[in-house]
């Protein structure tokens, strides 16, 4: 278990530049985001027992920044 957080912008250095641009031109990758923010802080704050979870709900907010991530990259690939 990681006790250090996926900041998005740590996951892809290499497109600072596109991810800046998308997100003030995009609402719906700006939304992605902040989403993928909020649920990476969740799964910090639990992984450092701050505000524990159970381990199905730790499991389905890993999926969720997964797919976030996923969708994420998909859109900075393609912009």
């Amino acid at each position: 278990m990681s006790n250090t957080p996926h900041e998005i912008h740590d996951e892809f250095p290499e497109y600072a530049d596109k991810m800046h641009a998308l997100k003030v031109s995009d609402e719906r990758f700006a939304k992605m985001l902040e989403d993928y923010r909020d649920v990476n802080r969740a799964i910090h704050r639990s992984e450092t027992e701050v505000e524990p979870v159970g381990d199905v709900e730790m499991e389905t907010m890993r999926k969720q920044r997964m797919v976030l991530k996923d969708e994420i990259y998909g859109m900075l690939t393609k912009a």
